[in-house]
């Protein structure tokens, strides 16, 4: 007779999205039913943020370097480039996109919850934040918590072990081919603490939700649904751009939006980028992209293009800030544009992804953490939209990226 696995067993095997959403629901009657009194557990939801804080930097510096490093440098050709400067402007576009939705709803105005701080430090001006990117000290800055000076050392890092594996040298190849090991050794390891500290999220949104309901009552709940109508709303509008795309690049959109529908309703689903990648490549097929093309920009779309985690980067930020009641200057906001497109990069492949760009976004703005407890509650909600629409962009830029070998092809054929 076999035995039942044990309770801790059956709690990890339990889905995680449906683990967040009871946290969420049980914080929220537990702060309606205490009142103030439920600050008492306030502690276990520190305790999560502090666990999110803790593993920011080390997963965006290793996950940047593995991500840059594992593209040869001679794959960037003509077309390599136009699918990695498409990838770039659909990300401003959208991370933009949700800034400005969530200002013009002002998502989390009026709302209040415990943290610590609540101004941001000196924010910096536009032309500050452009010439920090460059660091003087990287050490310096890694010890004060600046995002934008390690996001660049960890490109530069990456495309320096990138070119090393791909030398004709052998000497040079093993050495590049050995810091790549490392540093994707080490990104699991970051993957591997990431996932356990999502077991413990559950806990953590439940404590912070509960303390948050119990100060402030139903208003938190009221907030956190307009959050959900700015992402939901931004990714609508950000596959209408993607639409307009393709109608001024001369493709057919119907054509492309039938073909793209399945991977799209996969990735909202699974909530996954990556596991949705077969399915993206067959759409490709069938829209008539060639291999050489779609096996090149939707692999490397999965890992730094992530479209709908941009948006919610960007609305979530404006959310914290109202949170906070912080207003934000036009140079922290084009920090976070930057962060964004950037930190964009390195955390597809990262369970909680969203998450963890948040983390990086908030840092940038000088913002408290407290507030990002809310919107990690539902965070399940938003993930599925944001995947959809990351898995749209993808194949949006293939499409195009692909536009006048698929006509030469065509020609051919007839």
């Amino acid at each position: 007779m076999e035995s039942r696995p044990s309770l801790w067993r059956r709690y990890l095997q339990f889905p995680l999205i449906w683990k967040m959403l009871i946290g969420l629901a049980l914080g929220v009657a537990a702060g309606l039913v205490f009142g103030e009194s439920i600050d008492a557990i306030e502690p276990l939801g520190t305790i999560f943020l502090n666990l999110l804080q803790m593993v920011v930097f080390p997963v965006i510096v290793l996950t940047l370097v593995t991500g840059v490093a594992s593209v040869a440098p001679s794959t960037l050709g003509k077309t390599g480039l136009k699918v990695v400067g498409l990838y770039m402007v659909t990300s401003a576009v959208a991370i933009t996109l949700g800034i400005t939705l969530a200002m013009l709803a002002g998502v989390g105005k009026g709302l209040s919850m415990p943290s610590e701080g609540g101004e941001p430090a000196d924010t910096p001006s536009v032309w500050e934040t452009v010439v920090g990117i460059v660091p003087s000290n990287p050490f310096s800055d890694l010890a004060e918590g600046k995002v934008l000076p390690i996001v660049f050392i960890a490109l530069l890092v990456g495309f320096a072990v990138g070119a090393m594996r791909h030398a004709s040298d052998e000497g040079m190849s093993d050495k590049g081919d050995l810091l790549f090991r490392i540093a994707e050794a080490g990104s699991e390891v970051m993957h591997r603490l990431i996932r356990g500290i999502l077991e413990y999220a559950p806990i953590g949104v439940f404590a912070l939700i509960a303390v948050t309901v119990g100060t402030t009552g139903p208003e938190a709940l009221t907030s956190l649904a307009g959050l959900v109508g700015v992402v939901y709303g931004g990714v609508a509008l950000e596959i209408g751009f993607y639409a307009l795309l393709l109608f001024l690049f001369g493709y057919g959109v119907k054509n492309f939006f039938t073909h793209a529908k399945t991977p799209m309703l996969t990735a909202f689903v699974t909530r996954s980028s990556s596991g949705t990648l077969p399915v993206s490549l067959e759409a490709a097929r069938k829209m008539g992209v060639p291999n050489s093309v779609s096996g090149f920009s939707l692999p490397l779309g999965a890992t730094i293009n992530m479209d709908g985690t941009a948006l919610y980067v960007g609305a979530s930020v404006v959310f914290v800030a109202n949170v906070a009641g912080v207003d934000l200057t036009t140079g922290a906001l084009l920090s976070v544009v930057l962060v964004g497109m950037l930190a964009a990069i390195g955390t597809a492949g990262v369970p909680g992804a969203g998450l963890i760009m948040l983390s990086l976004a908030i840092s940038q703005a000088g913002l408290p953490f407290a507030p990002v407890v809310l919107v990690a509650g539902i965070d399940a909600l938003l993930d599925m939209a944001r995947t959809g629409s990351n898995v749209t962009g993808d194949l949006a830029v293939t499409r195009i990226a692909a536009g006048k070998k698929l006509q030469k092809e065509k020609a051919e054929a007839a």
